[in-house]
């Protein structure tokens, strides 16, 4: 018996009138859970089986083994091709033999692949037998040889021409019983559709070259072609083919189909690298709206190329997953992020509002979904609801009511998550000290003005609250309460006392709290008088590994660097069997009375399989996360002792590894980054050309139009010139001039001429390469640095540059740039930690032969020693003075 003829088997005797999962089979014939999945799956496309969606998408067996086909399941996904299935499934049923069809389209709409679907369908409605072949012909192959085409077509008579030693089987009889696609048959030429429409009348023909044979095939043709047919095929021809049949191309068809295109094809790539691919939401939404003029297939290759480049960057140890980010795709596709708001709404009900990626994976239809942290996700709810409900025309009333529904089960939900789960005398493992001290003073001040005892659940919440929206700020990321207004009328008393709120905020932290924050924190002071439902679930946090005290080693350092007792270790010696470790956890479980949700954090091996057998056994939820490291263990218990739920958990701790990652999308979702590079065009006769030199370079280079922009100028005499370059530079970098004349200026420049040059297209586009990584590279030093932030250190190092720069008359390559910012940032870092470097060999003479470097990297160096509260000693000055003697630099003519 064949597999998945057992796994159906299976199916009929386990179904007990509720469903049963592809893990329930898998256990029972002791099978792999995916080759079982993509069984159900197979039998579900053939009506054997029908799937019920959920967590775990449920299979229930069906008696008859009709049921839906295959143009049925493809026209759930694609509503737009309607009319074209109902009219293929006509064509295919009409009596005797079928109908012959032509089928219109655009380049890459899928009209083989709506072809092939065609013949699957005959087949299993019975119009034709299993073994009926499906041959494809692309007439353009041998458009410019009529003989050689009408030879392939219907086969070839020895002797027939010169080169024809044997009789040739044709195409057409290689056909017989079942479908013959001619692909681009508006190259047939004309002679060949004559021979055609009469095949096509009597079912007969002959082989070129033979005049007494008649042969006879039963071939139903489906032809196809992005021409007009009425000017480019034969009129005796198309009469013959009653049923035309239009494919719409992808701007035609809806964005969910557009969806369930791209998730279909992120699925097949899945498949054929045997790996979870995860995507960003940025990424499907740019794939989801970006113009692709080639249609379906230019969207498949486009998607073929990521997940190449993804598996590339997998397999050489640049990422831990095949994961493609907004970063990473093409400048063309991401375009498609930021189209108009009226695709939102669009997005948030395929998608959804709370999402960071989705998770492709060969054996599961239902795609999964990573969420953005919850304590985040007011923010980005309000916005992208905002936005939805003022698309959809609502009015101004009942916009007001559903932001108010929203923003009250927001904060309902945020209460609980916070209730009764931290140690308030832990709280400063989590928060900031500083922002508990303020947290302290304003619910001190809130008891006092309104005359009662506030709970610990506001405590608790607002300090949460209150760090995420202050980390916000410091991002620029911008603070939008819609129900402001409602919430300062209908409850004034608690407005303005956190109106009083902010300004102690901007006092403590030198910071600017919009006005907004105060309609938020104000809630936490109405919602305390509610009475809010108890939350009575926990996370777990255990952590299983191999050996004598690796598990517990783990645990002890999180623990301590928390001050808290909440993770727990169980070793596993190596000699020990699996079972018997299974069988420890289980009697720790009953004894210790656990019944709350756990997160299993183990190193390899069978321990991955322990949640799926213990949440069956005791009835609670597990998630199980592998190849467990000391940061994951406090990440997991930080954001269990936060309140989180297993999933938020579960999450948060799987995105450990991707952390910088994650940042650069948040960067991309603002749609907005602090610094911008630019190219500057410049032309004597009028913008006119300029702009011509911007679409060229348009074309040529490739780069991130958030970061960088092309700036057309005209020559309106030299000195306005230079007037219009400073103000560009003010709120740009400049990475270099396209002028036709030369300029006093230290910013490269490159001549008209270079821009048919392919060695200065070159060099420029390692001029953006190079200016980019220096902007982005605070990310990479905010994961290496200890004792300060990188990226903000990144800013004031960036200022220390532009000093001696300026005082040396010199413009540095970026590539010395970037190397002289990370000796810095290493070494503001190290001093910070009280750590010195060696003396500075011949220090003196050094000084001595290079005073006016000297005197302006010292005084540079005074800008960081007030700032960071260190000394920068004079070892330490000659070492940054070597970066800067290396005369790598355009002199100031």
């Amino acid at each position: 018996m064949r597999r998945i003829e057992e796994v159906h088997k299976k199916l009929n005797e386990l179904f007990d009138g509720k469903g049963v999962s592809a893990g329930e089979i898998a256990t029972a014939l002791g099978l792999d859970r995916a080759n079982v999945s993509a069984d159900l799956n197979k039998l579900s496309e053939v009506g054997k089986v029908t799937k019920i969606k959920g967590k775990p998408v449920l299979f229930v067996p069906q008696e008859s083994k009709l049921g839906e086909n295959t143009l049925d399941i493809f026209v759930r996904k694609n509503s737009s091709l309607y009319s074209a299935v109902e009219q293929a499934k006509a064509a295919v049923l009409y009596p005797p033999k079928g109908m012959n069809m032509l089928i219109l389209g655009d380049t890459g709409v899928g009209k083989s692949m709506f072809a092939a679907l065609v013949h699957k369908y005959s087949i299993e409605m019975e119009a034709m037998p299993e073994e009926a072949p499906f041959i494809t012909f692309n007439c353009a192959d041998y458009a410019n040889n009529p003989q050689l085409l009408l030879g392939q077509l219907f086969g070839t008579a020895k002797g027939a021409y010169t080169g024809a030693d044997s009789d040739k089987v044709g195409l057409i009889e290689k056909a017989d019983g079942g479908i013959l696609f001619l692909d681009e048959v508006h190259r047939l030429p004309p002679e060949g559709q004559e021979i055609f429409f009469t095949f096509m009348d009597k079912g007969t023909f002959r082989r070129l070259g033979e005049t007494d044979i008649e042969r006879s095939s039963n071939v139903l043709i489906v032809s196809a072609t992005t021409e007009n047919p009425e000017s480019t095929l034969l009129k005796t021809f198309t009469r013959r083919i009653p049923m035309i049949i239009k494919i719409p191309s992808l701007n035609e068809r809806t964005l969910e189909e557009r969806f369930n295109l791209v998730s279909d094809f992120m699925r097949e790539e899945s498949a054929r690298l045997r790996k979870i691919i995860k995507v960003s939401v940025n990424t499907m939404r740019s794939l989801l709206s970006y113009s692709c003029p080639n249609n379906v297939g230019q969207l498949k290759t486009d998607i073929q190329l990521l997940c190449a480049r993804a598996y590339a960057d997998f397999i050489a140890h640049k990422k831990e997953e095949i994961i493609i980010s907004s970063l990473d795709i093409p400048p063309y596709i991401r375009e498609g992020l930021y189209m108009g708001t009226e695709h939102r709404q669009i997005w948030n009900k395929l998608i959804g509002i709370n999402k960071r990626y989705c998770l492709f994976n060969q054996s599961e239809e239902n795609m999964l979904f990573e969420e953005y942290d919850n304590n985040e996700s007011i923010y980005e709810m309000i916005d992208l609801r905002f936005h939805e409900l003022k698309t959809k025309g609502v009015s101004e009333e009942e916009l007001d009511r559903e932001m108010e529904k929203d923003i009250e089960d927001y904060f309902d939900n945020y209460i609980h998550d916070v209730s009764n789960k931290v140690d308030m005398s832990k709280l400063e493992n989590i928060i900031e000290p500083k922002i508990i001290r303020i947290v302290e003073e304003l619910i001190s001040l809130s008891e006092d003005r309104l005359n009662r005892k506030l709970s610990k659940k506001v405590y608790y919440g607002m300090a949460v609250h209150i760090s995420n929206s202050i980390e916000r700020v410091r991002k620029n990321r911008k603070i939008v309460n819609p129900q402001l207004n409602t919430i300062r009328t209908q409850h004034k008393e608690e407005f303005n006392l956190a109106l009083d709120f902010l300004k102690i905020i901007d006092r403590a932290l030198d910071t600017s709290m919009p006005i907004d924050e105060a309609g938020f924190l104000a809630l936490f002071l109405i919602y305390d008088c509610r009475a809010v439902e108890e939350y009575s679930k926990d996370v777990k946090v255990v952590v299983i590994a191999h050996g004598p005290a690796t598990a517990s080693s783990m645990v002890e350092t999180a623990n301590k660097l928390l001050g808290v007792n909440h993770a727990i270790g169980i070793n596993a010696p190596i000699e020990e069997k699996p079972k018997v470790i299974l069988s420890n956890i289980k009697k720790y479980i009953k004894e210790s009375k656990i019944n709350s949700d756990i997160l299993f954090l183990v190193d390899m091996g069978s321990f991955t399989t322990f949640g799926a057998e213990l949440q069956k056994e005791f009835g609670i939820r597990t998630k199980t996360i592998p190849l467990v490291s000391t940061l994951h263990v406090l990440e997991a218990t930080r954001k269990a002792m936060m309140g989180h739920s297993l999933e938020e958990v579960y999450k948060d701790t799987l995105s450990v590894n991707v952390l910088m990652e994650a940042h650069e999308e948040e960067i991309i979702e603002d749609e907005e980054i602090g610094e911008k590079l630019a190219i500057i065009t410049i032309c004597t006769t009028g913008e006119g050309s300029a702009i011509t030199v911007k679409n060229m370079l348009h074309r040529e280079l490739d780069f991130d139009s958030n970061l960088l922009e092309i700036i057309p100028i005209n020559l309106v005499g030299k000195s306005s010139v230079y007037k219009r370059i400073k103000e560009i530079e003010s709120d740009h970098t400049v990475v270099c001039i396209v002028s036709s004349f030369g300029l006093d200026t230290k910013i490269p420049q490159f001549s008209l001429e270079d821009m048919f040059n392919p060695d200065a297209l070159k060099m420029m586009q390692r001029f953006i390469e190079l200016q980019s990584a220096y902007i982005k590279m605070g990310d990479t030093l905010e994961m290496q640095l200890k004792n300060i932030s990188g990226k903000s250190a990144l800013v004031d190092i960036r200022k220390f540059n532009s000093m001696v720069e300026d005082g040396l008359d010199i413009k540095l390559d970026t590539n010395f740039l970037i190397g002289i910012s990370f000796h810095v940032a290493s070494m503001i870092d190290r001093l910070k930690e009280g750590k010195f470097i060696d003396e500075f060999e011949n220090k003196i003479q050094y000084i001595k032969d290079n005073p006016e470097l000297y005197k302006v990297v010292k005084k540079a160096a005074e800008f960081l020693n007030k700032k960071y509260s260190i000394e920068i000693i004079e070892d330490e000055v000659c070492y940054i003075m070597r970066f800067f003697d290396y005369r790598n630099y355009i002199k100031k003519e």
